[in-house]
């Protein structure tokens, strides 16, 4: 059985231990997303001693008119993000539907930190950050890729428990978790790659387990139950819609103890304002799973979605994003999160040197002097 387990990792790494690695490291970059991109684009930061705009900023109804001022679809939809940082404001512009394109590729916007002009503007997956995003969650591809990325997180799944049972000791602890510095290289090499396998071998599993779940919607479903619907269309109506802070008084006043995280506004009047919020007791920071759905001409409530209500699945549901993106738990933790997506990319280049060593055939001088050191016979 360990024998024929040792096949299966062996093969199983020499299939798909690149694309861990990639996906690995690409999760590496991402933890740090949002400093290394501000980093590399200035304006990003602009005017970081500037104050946070908060529930009743008057900003985000500058930035939206900003926007629809400087020649963007108004049918379009726009999200603008509650950092709680002072500093430009990230948007999301996300364009109509067009015949034939299903999702139109959307647009990235900062604005300055009161709302009048915007400082950047670059499409999603145009930058390196966002490309790498896509890269990590998609290979680039799409929905296929991201289908791609779900089922193969399932075969290294069998990867990581594979490698752990060869392993498992038969006898010494001591001796299993040894690393001999003084060994030939294949020996270190081996050393190496179980040392980094044992080490990092859990979190790996975990962060590897919420990255199926988040790829495939149909896992997440299955573990979790269907998302709840969110309303298609307001209360209908006439007049022009009610400004955004005002529906932002009604949705706080609906969760008064939710912290703003973004803010969603249609195009179409007839679909409602829809603003994102973290309650208490959800652990994720920038993504939440609470909402707020506000009518946008009546400005009354028409659903809330408050991940408190949705029992224990939803709790748990909860803790997805946040261990596969170490959001949780601080710098420690992100520190720790980058040192776990490197861990695939180890694993691959000793196992594929190891194997390179295992399998490469004898030089014919080493072939002489072995039979040199035979004894004569006699």
């Amino acid at each position: 059985m360990r024998v024929a387990l040792r096949r299966v990792h062996l093969w199983l790494g020499l299939t798909l231990g690149l694309l861990f690695a990639v996906i690995g490291l690409t999760g590496s970059a991402l933890v740090f997303y949002v400093g290394i991109d501000e980093g590399l684009h200035p304006p990003s930061r602009s005017d970081a001693a500037a104050p946070a705009p908060g529930w009743g900023a008057p900003v985000w109804d500058r930035a939206l008119a900003t926007g629809r001022a400087a020649g963007f679809d108004p049918a379009g939809k726009w999200s603008f993000e509650a950092t709680g940082e002072g500093g430009a404001i990230p948007a999301r512009y996300y364009p109509p539907s067009a015949p034939g394109i299903r999702h139109p590729p959307r647009l990235m916007v900062w604005f300055a930190p009161d709302g009048r002009r915007i400082v950047r503007v670059t499409p999603w997956g145009g930058y390196l950050m966002s490309w790498l995003y896509e890269l990590h969650m998609q290979l680039l591809a799409g929905e296929v890729g991201g289908q791609v990325v779900g089922w193969s997180g399932v075969a290294m799944l069998v990867l990581l428990a594979t490698g752990m049972v060869a392993w498992w000791p038969r006898g010494s602890w001591g001796k299993a978790l040894a690393y001999k510095r003084s060994a030939v290289p294949i020996r270190r090499l081996h050393d190496l790659h179980k040392l980094t396998g044992v080490g990092a071998g859990l979190l790996l599993a975990i962060v590897t387990a919420t990255g199926v779940i988040l790829a495939l919607p149909v896992v997440k479903e299955a573990l979790f139950g269907p998302a709840p619907a969110p309303p298609a269309r307001g209360q209908g109506g006439s007049g022009p819609p009610v400004p955004l802070v005002r529906a932002l008084a009604v949705a706080r006043a609906a969760v008064p103890d939710a912290r703003l995280v973004f803010v969603d506004a249609p195009g179409n009047a007839n679909q409602p304002y829809r603003v994102r919020v973290q309650v208490p007791g959800d652990p994720h920071r920038r993504f939440p799973g609470s909402y707020v759905f506000v009518d946008q001409r009546s400005a009354r409530v028409v659903a809330v979605q408050d991940m408190r209500s949705g029992g224990i699945s939803s709790a748990i549901n909860a803790w997805v994003r946040p261990l596969h993106d170490g959001s949780v738990g601080g710098m420690p933790v992100r520190i720790l999160a980058v040192l776990v997506g490197i861990a695939p990319a180890m694993l691959f280049v000793t196992g594929l040197l190891r194997w390179r060593i295992r399998t490469r055939p004898a030089r014919p001088a080493r072939r002489l002097r072995r039979r040199s050191r035979r004894p004569a016979p006699g």
